[in-house]
């Protein structure tokens, strides 16, 4: 009986202390909330010609450099939230997508290459192998992008409309998908509008919208200026938008363009979202990291 006791006692113990999987209601269905563990990174890369040395010199750093510094930032800070789990528990990946794909037949093998998953199985040989590739291959892309020179635009707003749930959401994980920008959106294949809202932001629309004076958030209230909603309910994304560079000219252009992009985020139910400006990597690279390692 005394054993029997005990036994008991040890499965009340146990039954209690055992954490059950945490869930939202929404719409009458029940969803499990993810792991924040078991991270799945995604890096949307613009490839119009915002990273073109010769269209957008800088010479403090040339755009595209720092593209690939950030992208170095989100490689080490993503191998970091591996080193720091136990290896039974590894279940974690990362990707690089473009939209549309560039026209040279590479970019493809590239973006193999950097599609990146840890598991149970993961030989620790593989976090070196990582860090070679994430160290060479972008900047692979985008010496590539810039030898080309066909600067097709970026079709944001078709990979949130088509792409992003089937390409950067994982059910059971922590999904984060960066976007690499310089916060205006265009592309031909998915230049439209409704009412005052755009599938497009240009320096160009900003100027004829007149969003150029201090009560530029008034006029867009107003009006209702803004992106079309892509999608419904994006609730299990974050999104780190990084790379915002307004032209010259009008000095509330940065500020409209960040506010376009938080009303869009929000009007599809993306709860964690940050936006942030072209700055220094060596700037940003803390910041970067502690967005994956969820400080």
């Amino acid at each position: 009986m005394r054993k029997i006791f005990y036994l008991l006692l040890i499965i009340l113990f146990v039954s209690c202390c055992t954490k059950e999987p945490e869930t939202i209601v929404e719409n009458n269905k029940v969803t499990a909330i993810a792991d924040p563990n078991n991270i799945n990174v995604s890096i949307l890369i613009d490839l119009s010609d915002r990273i073109d040395p010769k269209t957008n010199p800088n010479l403090t750093m040339e755009y595209f450099q720092r593209d690939t510094e950030y992208i170095k930032s989100i490689e080490t800070g993503f191998l970091d939230h591996i080193k720091s789990k136990k290896i039974i528990t590894y279940d974690d990946q990362m990707q690089v997508f473009f939209n549309p794909e560039p026209s040279d037949p590479k970019m493809n093998e590239f973006t193999k290459e950097l599609k990146v998953s840890f598991d149970k199985n993961t030989n620790k040989d593989y976090f070196a192998s990582v860090e070679k590739k994430y160290s060479e291959l972008p900047l692979n892309i985008y010496q590539s992008a810039i030898k080309d020179g066909n600067y097709v635009g970026s079709d944001i707003w078709e990979f949130f409309r088509n792409k992003v749930k089937d390409y950067c959401i994982k059910d059971d994980h922590r999904n984060v998908l960066f976007i690499l920008t310089d916060g205006y959106m265009y592309h031909e294949d998915s230049k439209f509008s409704q009412e005052n809202k755009t599938s497009y932001l240009t320096s160009k629309l900003i100027k004829s919208n007149k969003l150029t004076t201090s009560d530029f958030s008034k006029l867009i209230e107003k009006n209702k200026y803004g992106f079309v909603k892509a999608n419904e309910n994006l609730s299990n994304l974050e999104v780190i938008v990084i790379g915002i560079n307004p032209e010259k000219g009008n000095p509330f252009e940065e500020s409209v363009i960040k506010e376009y992009w938080e009303h869009w985020f929000k009007e599809m139910k993306i709860k964690k979202f940050q936006i942030k400006s072209a700055d220094l990597p060596s700037n940003l690279d803390s910041i970067i990291k502690n967005i994956i390692l969820n400080k």
